[in-house]
């Protein structure tokens, strides 16, 4: 197991992030796996390779731009090499304020010059059902239209990295 330099570690991740979860350019986001990678999500399954992910991503993404990522906290382990995140996966409430969250945890490990060679998700099953229940009777009760606007109003605490746009829209452009 390699051993890398924490500032290098930290660098990649927000990288990572700011392409993926506030930029959503989920081709460019893939370039920053190695060409071996070995993706592990556990509820929608196992991918090998870099190609494999890219054409996975984006269209189970698109399936829903109302759903955005928000970070809680991140820890970088430059003796194994690995960032691991915690986040909610969240959706603005149709009423105009508040949130529809459920949790999720990634371990990602690197391979170094920008590239991670290994990614791990977990999330909440029945918190991702209950929310997507939750979300369709608040759309029903307050905005039938809410998901077609793909806002992202609440991005969290965390550093402003970790922060995008108001919306799908007018993400920004991360390069």
């Amino acid at each position: 197991m390699a051993t890398y330099d924490a500032a290098e570690l930290e660098r990649a991740f927000q990288r990572y992030w700011r392409l993926g979860a506030v930029g959503e350019n989920w081709d460019a986001w893939a370039n920053l796996f190695a060409d071996d990678v070995l993706y592990v999500e556990h509820v929608l399954g196992t991918m090998h390779g870099r190609e494999a992910v890219r054409a996975w991503i984006g269209p189970i993404m698109a399936q829903y731009r109302e759903l955005y990522t928000a970070y809680e906290w991140h820890t970088v382990d430059a003796d194994a090499g690995r960032v691991i995140v915690y986040m909610q996966n969240r959706r603005d409430h149709p009423r105009g304020s508040g949130t529809i969250d459920f949790p999720g945890i990634t371990i990602l490990g690197y391979g170094g010059q920008g590239l991670w060679r290994y990614e791990e998700d977990y999330w909440s099953v029945p918190g991702a059902q209950a929310t997507l229940q939750e979300y369709a009777q608040a759309c029903a009760d307050h905005d039938p239209d809410h998901a077609q606007k793909q806002t992202r109003l609440n991005w969290g605490h965390g550093p402003d990295w970790t922060r995008g746009a108001a919306s799908y829209a007018a993400r920004v452009a991360v390069t």
